[in-house]
């Protein structure tokens, strides 16, 4: 099979063709017990109803920063920051990616991704180039499409989950809840799913209010006192986070 035409370019022009939609300077919550930027890549092929940067999801935008731009922001951050997270969006659906993580190690830097996987042989491409993932497990994979509006996501998904957790990459997997779009049982029937399959980090992120894609979900609201499944939650992990 012959290699495809960006495959085929030097690798600073394959950097420079990361579509990159927005960046955060400085962050400690993107990558754990790390000071990091974030790199949010435009594009995204999921619709997740309740997603907090719509903005993200077009494949170009009027705003994007120049890789050159980006370059030159880290090199005057090094030696302050610790690491670079790529996020989106869906980082792994642009070619440039692997040679943008590249570059970001030669200069010293963690690579920390952002990822749901949407493609498992794109996310295979550039495992071994991070330091760290986080990993967006949707739901199970039957529940998934509800959420994500595109059939075959959650195999997708769950294949990518597989990759990662074979690959000895550190990681944490999260989901996001709606209460709209999952209940406490559905919850924790996807925790036991990941607890089985060998997850030892979990962090549950509830989805924020405000701006999100679908603007017909409703407001996600508890369906009642829910301590009993967090303390489920936390027996199957060694690490459980709960971040509200």
């Amino acid at each position: 099979m012959s290699a495809s035409p960006s495959a085929t370019l030097p690798r600073a022009q394959r950097a420079c063709s990361l579509r990159i939609g927005g960046l955060q300077a400085m962050t400690t919550l993107d990558y754990p017990d790390h000071l990091a930027c974030v790199l949010f890549c435009q594009g995204c092929a999921w619709r997740c109803r309740y997603c907090h940067n719509p903005e993200l999801i077009a494949p170009r935008s009027d705003s994007e920063l120049d890789w050159q731009q980006v370059r030159q922001f880290l090199r005057r951050r090094q030696g302050l920051l610790q690491a670079v997270v790529f996020s989106g969006g869906e980082a792994t659906l642009q070619p440039g990616l692997a040679a943008a993580m590249g570059e970001v190690r030669e200069l010293g830097f963690k690579v920390g991704l952002h990822s749901a996987g949407i493609k498992p042989a794109a996310l295979a491409e550039v495992l071994p180039l991070c330091d760290w993932v986080g990993f967006d497990v949707k739901a199970q994979a039957a529940h998934s499409e509800q959420i994500t509006l595109v059939a075959g996501s959650g195999q997708a998904n769950w294949q990518s989950l597989a990759l990662l957790l074979r690959s000895g990459v550190a990681h944490e997997c999260r989901t996001t809840v709606h209460w709209q779009l999952t209940s406490p049982a559905q919850l924790l029937a996807l925790a036991r799913q990941l607890h089985q399959a060998g997850v030892q980090d979990y962090v549950v992120q509830l989805a924020r209010a405000g701006q999100l894609l679908d603007r017909q979900l409703p407001a996600s609201r508890a369906p009642g006192p829910l301590d009993e499944l967090w303390q489920e939650l936390q027996a199957l992990f060694p690490r459980f986070v709960l971040r509200e």
